[in-house]
């Protein structure tokens, strides 16, 4: 009976187990369903939220790649205009040196202006001198002002030299010999400045006189006063005195003048002129030379010659070469009556000495050439070191005289290179005259030396030939002789 319970409570477990596992079994099956259809659901949901993502990181990746683009060409364009910048600065830096070197050219130019004006000018253009001296220290102005203001001085001034070269005329005040300050006109002429008082009197020359601001009048007499009065008063009239105290007229007669010139230029310039003496001298006699040359020609002389050669005849030769004036002929007529010691030689000897006739001369012109601009260095160099010892005397107050010593100076140097230039052309073509009639003499004794070859040759084996007939003969009674002694 327990046995038969215990069997049924065993069964009973095994099927309660059994139930259990296929309950355990369907919930599992049920949570693997549940947790594939929420992976799924899940991978779904992944797969349709990438293609957006994706896109979106396109985006943001075409933006970054645009935003460096941008940042290297802001960077690129930071760094150019940084450049150039700094070469704006830079130019800026050279245009305001430029400025303020050109600011002091013209202050110093108004300045020298200032102190070359007569005393009668002063009250003419002392508004635009003054204007231009106080530009550099008025803050107020502006930097094209303050130039402005100075340029200004600068067209006053040429202005007034037009003005000056044909004459002008302006009002003012001088004082005369009595003391008495007069209106009247002045008359500006070159460096002479004419004064006449309204009415006529007093007139003559406006003077400038120490610790005042007012000319002075100095008559010139009675007839010349009227001469300056009519002058300043209508700006015509006869002037009655050489402004230029005799400069013009010593100008005049100098300017364009070789003989002038020559004067100026100093003690060197007579060796120069001997030099050009000489040169000028063996160019015209070279000339002539060459012209007596080339009329004594006689090609047909030397086609003679060079036949009869061919021929085999040399007397013929020679005697078509005696007496001619060719100096091709001469040579080879030479060299055929010497052939007989060395044909070689002959043409070489008489080729040389035709030569040197052409080049006669030549050496001497190569001197002159190479001594005329040394010896103007040297009158150039001896005519600045008188103008420079003004600098150290009391000269210096007169740079006209030595900027014009300088001038003269220079004068040697122009002719000595006139000179040497003016002797290259000439002494150009007389090499070329020479070196032609060498190439012409080498051509035809060489040519002379081809022909005389069979007829050396055959001479030379004439020779041997005596010489051998010769010793038989000697041979001959030397064996006659010793049979005669042994009988």
């Amino acid at each position: 009976m327990r046995t038969s319970l215990a069997i049924l409570l065993l069964a009973s477990s095994s099927a309660f187990a059994s139930d259990a596992l296929v309950q355990a079994e369907a919930n599992a099956q049920k949570d693997l369903d549940a947790s594939l259809k929420q992976l799924s659901t899940e991978r779904a949901r992944i797969q349709s939220e990438k293609v957006p993502l994706n896109e979106e990181l396109s985006r943001l990746e075409n933006e970054l790649a645009t935003l460096k683009r941008t940042y290297d060409d802001t960077t690129r364009a930071q760094d150019t205009h940084a450049l150039e910048l700094g070469n704006l600065e830079a130019a800026t830096k050279l245009r305001q040196d430029e400025t303020t070197y050109i600011a002091n050219l013209l202050d110093e130019y108004t300045r020298g202006f200032e102190g070359s004006l007569h005393v009668s000018e002063v009250p003419r253009f002392s508004g635009a001198i003054d204007a231009a001296k106080n530009a550099r220290d008025d803050a107020d102005l502006t930097t094209t002002q303050k130039l402005d203001r100075q340029v200004h001085v600068l067209r006053v001034s040429l202005d007034r030299l037009l003005d000056l070269v044909g004459g002008t005329r302006y009002s003012g005040k001088a004082v005369d010999a009595q003391g008495l300050v007069a209106e009247g006109e002045f008359a500006a002429i070159g460096p002479v400045v004419l004064f006449a008082a309204t009415g006529g009197v007093p007139a003559g020359l406006a003077i400038p006189q120490a610790g005042s601001a007012l000319a002075a009048i100095r008559g010139l007499g009675k007839a010349e006063d009227a001469g300056v009065a009519q002058i300043a008063s209508s700006g015509e009239g006869t002037l009655p005195l050489d402004p230029s105290r005799g400069g013009a007229l010593k100008e005049l007669m100098h300017r364009g003048s070789l003989l002038g010139y020559f004067k100026k230029g100093g003690p060197i310039m007579y060796p120069l002129l001997f030099v050009s003496i000489l040169a000028l001298t063996v160019i015209l006699e070279r000339l002539v030379f060459l012209t007596r040359e080339k009329r004594s020609r006689q090609p047909k002389v030397i086609e003679a010659i060079l036949a009869a050669i061919s021929e085999g005849d040399v007397n013929k030769a020679i005697r078509a070469g005696e007496g001619a004036t060719d100096f091709v002929a001469r040579a080879l007529t030479y060299a055929l009556l010497n052939r007989g010691k060395s044909l070689s030689n002959a043409l070489l000897r008489a080729g040389a000495n035709e030569v040197h006739r052409f080049n006669r001369g030549i050496s001497i012109l190569d001197t002159c050439i190479t001594a005329a601009p040394l010896l103007g260095l040297l009158g150039t160099v001896t005519g600045m070191m008188g103008s420079f010892g003004m600098l150290g005397g009391a000269e210096l107050a007169a740079p006209a005289q030595i900027t014009g010593g300088i001038a003269e100076a220079l004068i040697a140097t122009a002719f000595g290179l006139s000179i040497a230039i003016s002797c290259l052309i000439p002494m150009s073509y007389l090499h070329g005259q020479a070196n032609a009639a060498r190439h012409e003499l080498e051509d035809v004794s060489t040519h002379l030396e081809i022909l005389m070859k069979p007829i050396s040759d055959a001479e030379a084996a004439q020779r041997e030939e005596r010489v051998l007939e010769f010793l038989a003969e000697r041979a001959m009674a030397s064996s006659t002789t010793a049979t005669a002694a042994g009988a």
